[in-house]
């Protein structure tokens, strides 16, 4: 008999492309559905939240400015690399959400899966749409998405993985970036998960993972003024309520909790809730000597 002693992980917050710890050096015992401890996970604070809208910000542009192929090729990566790690999210997922191996299993491949379906979306979404409108007059008015900019995200906290990344991959999909608050009582698979970001090509700062108290930590979020929109998909009434009146402080975009089975087809609604539409108008006809025409 061995009498190894097994190397515990240490859990850290996703920032910026790294891994910090919280900077209030806060933790929290996480436990499994039956009480038992299973590590130490960072209890963010507000300043860890500033941070994390920061990095957001300073990425945003390289991100957004990515063509929509070049996205989606790293949304791929990212369900390759999550692939080769299954085994580990299965075990995490199973301890997390008190689930037998199997259904942790499928929880796990239907996460994979959903990277991918978003991974396709990435250059198709401006064709669903946007289009030419029909206008009277000589002109072409033509309508594009945009990215909404920095969306912050309150994970569902009863599905730790396949919940967490159907409200991850639309966003950046679209061309934003991420802060995203984790389950409270499951963060492990979603701290996790920064660690298939970091090898997965996605560049530092498009998504940044918190764990610890959403009523703590998502408020100064809201507030924000360089946050653009927020997603209360994992917020409670009271918490939703007191969120959509911090938002409105400058017209952030809000999506409101409702109840979600994450495991259905996502549809396109939460890739289409972080876009804004850009017309643009333009003359047709002669430009004049030497011009084209349109």
């Amino acid at each position: 008999m061995s009498d190894r002693l097994s190397v515990l992980k240490t859990y850290k917050l996703f920032v910026g492309g790294k891994f910090p710890r919280s900077e209030s050096g806060r933790v929290y015992e996480v436990t499994d559905s039956k009480g038992k401890w299973l590590a130490n996970a960072p209890l963010s604070s507000r300043k860890d939240g500033r941070d994390a809208v920061v990095a957001a910000r300073k990425a945003f542009g390289g991100w957004s400015g990515a063509t929509a192929y070049n996205r989606g090729q790293i949304l791929y990566r990212v369900a390759e690399m999550l692939e080769g790690r299954r085994d580990q999210f299965v075990a995490e997922v199973a301890d997390a959400e008190g689930l037998s191996k199997s259904k942790a299993a499928a929880q796990v491949d239907a996460a994979i899966d959903r990277w991918v379906w978003y991974a396709g979306w990435t250059d198709k979404i401006a064709q669903v749409v946007g289009g030419t409108n029909p206008v009277a007059g000589p002109f072409f008015n033509v309508s594009s998405p945009e990215p909404t900019g920095v969306v912050a995200v309150v994970a569902p906290q009863e599905s730790s993985l396949l919940g967490l990344v159907s409200v991850i991959a639309p966003v950046i999909a679209a061309g934003n970036t991420v802060v995203v608050i984790t389950s409270e009582k499951a963060p492990l698979p979603a701290l996790s998960l920064g660690e298939v970001l970091a090898t997965s090509d996605v560049p530092g700062g498009v998504v940044n993972i918190l764990s610890g108290k959403a009523a703590e930590i998502s408020p100064s979020l809201a507030a924000h003024q360089d946050v653009n929109a927020i997603d209360l998909a994992g917020a409670d009434e009271e918490l939703a309520k007191a969120l959509e009146v911090a938002a409105a402080d400058n017209l952030k975009r809000v999506v409101r909790p409702q109840a979600v089975d994450w495991a259905a087809d996502p549809g396109t609604g939460r890739l289409t809730a972080f876009l804004e539409t850009k017309t643009v108008w333009h003359p047709t006809g002669s430009l004049g000597a030497g011009g084209s025409s349109y």
